[in-house]
């Protein structure tokens, strides 16, 4: 009845990401972030010092950041403590009492604490949208698109996702800033989402610049042919690193760095000198 203890899996990489039959371009102007049930409690049953979730959570902390330098709205959901049998309902039958049993462990985790600017929802069911000001709020601020990380993926996130197709808001589910019972029900909650109501993405296509170097290797091993690897001081281009791909990353990166072009990536093509130039401190 309660949720089991839960294993650690690979996050899904490029390679797992199923085809959206939608090609919704995001548009920050136009976006929401929500961050699903990341409380201590849900966390907590993976254990201590788990890295597949200091991993998501590394990642959804990127996402809030990008999210508050873009004025991008940032919501959680969170379950309350202490429920009636009337507000909790089918739950009960479900899962146990939850979290009800462990009031201690109701917050959000420390790294990625709400702050005064956030909006905390309620959580009652599995969709956010449930007995919630969530969708009058994305329409009173002109927001149509949400995008949706936290636990657990294949129940409260799709199940979000679906409620927000429903309602015409755009998700796009972020693959590797959720986390989930196991791999096989990660990757059942993007097939569906990519196929039945939304967008399936990773953090690194959210985010105009990577926030660290793993993240640009990642970003960057897709685009080449090779199967080997490059080091880090490698020229990328003898690893099929074409111009029309250094191009759309030019144009990318300038969003946040107005003087990096096509020919000063092409100058110095490697992980070492590219991430030189994206770990400045952003200029207009």
């Amino acid at each position: 009845m309660a949720i089991p203890k839960l294993n650690a899996y690979a996050l899904p990489g490029a390679a797992d990401i199923p085809a959206s039959k939608v090609d919704w371009v995001f548009e920050p102007q136009r976006a929401a972030l929500l961050i699903h049930d990341m409380q201590d409690y849900f966390i907590n049953f993976w254990g201590e010092n788990c890295p597949m979730i200091e991993q998501v959570i590394a990642n959804i902390a990127a996402l809030r950041q990008f999210c508050k330098q873009q004025h991008i709205p940032v919501y959680y959901t969170a379950q309350p403590h202490g429920q009636s049998d009337d507000d909790r309902a089918l739950l009960n039958d479900m899962w146990g009492p939850g979290i009800n049993h462990h009031p201690q462990q109701q917050g959000v985790v420390a790294a990625l604490t709400p702050d005064e600017s956030d909006s905390v929802l309620v959580k009652w069911r599995y969709s956010a949208f449930i007995r919630s000001p969530l969708e009058q709020a994305l329409k009173e601020t002109g927001r149509d698109q949400l995008i949706i990380c936290g636990v657990y993926a294949h129940i409260g996130c799709m199940t979000t996702a679906t409620d927000a197709f429903m309602r015409d808001i755009k998700p796009f589910m972020v693959a590797d800033a959720l986390a989930d019972f196991s791999r096989e029900d990660h990757m059942m909650a993007l097939k569906y989402t990519a196929g039945r109501t939304g967008r399936v993405v990773l953090t690194s296509e959210l985010l105009p610049v990577p926030q660290s170097k793993a993240q640009l290797r990642a970003l960057v091993l897709p685009l080449l042919d090779e199967s080997d690897e490059p080091q880090d001081d490698e020229n990328l281009i003898d690893y099929g690193l074409d111009s029309v791909r250094m191009m759309a990353l030019a144009a990318r990166w300038r969003k946040v760095y107005s003087d990096i072009d096509f020919v000063m990536l092409a100058k110095a093509p490697t992980i070492d000198a590219w991430w030189a130039l994206l770990s400045r401190e952003p200029r207009p």
